[in-house]
């Protein structure tokens, strides 16, 4: 199993990045990894996306269904997806309000026998930076919207 954990300070109410974040209709407009999301950010909605795949292979795209498994507003948002025995992950953004700001930590913990295959140094090397995009991203599109 691997975890990655990133985090950012965003200047603005855990409401208005939740907001951001649960508009998933939107995410083509300013998600570098997530780009397109359809349905709504609901516990137990079942929500088709596509991703970025990992680096080295320019244009290609994971599409898959991810199960809404948080889905508080203004505290958490996270689903989890998977394909049987090969890979099961959960994707997660926790929400807490620090100073006149809001604390964000972008998580994912992946398992089956496809990250088994990945060692730490190519989680650092190829995920964690894409998910530090999708932090910087993400505070400049609530910048955006006032």
């Amino acid at each position: 199993m691997h975890s990655i954990r990133t985090e950012a300070l965003i200047p603005a109410s855990p409401d208005r990045v939740y907001a951001v974040l649960a508009d998933f209709a939107r995410y083509p407009e300013w998600n570098p990894l997530n780009l397109a999301a359809h349905g709504e950010a609901r516990l137990g909605a079942r929500v088709p996306m596509v991703f970025r795949d990992l680096p080295g292979k320019p244009g290609a795209v994971i599409r898959q269904t991810v199960r809404i498994v948080a889905a508080e507003p203004g505290r958490e948002l996270a689903w989890a997806g998977q394909a049987p025995l090969i890979f099961k992950g959960r994707h997660g953004f926790l929400l807490t309000s620090e100073g006149a700001g809001t604390r964000l930590v972008h998580t994912e913990v992946l398992s089956g026998l496809l990250p088994a295959t990945w060692s730490a140094e190519r989680i650092a090397r190829d995920f964690t930076p894409a998910y530090e995009a999708v932090n910087t991203a993400l505070a400049a599109r609530v910048a955006s919207l006032g």
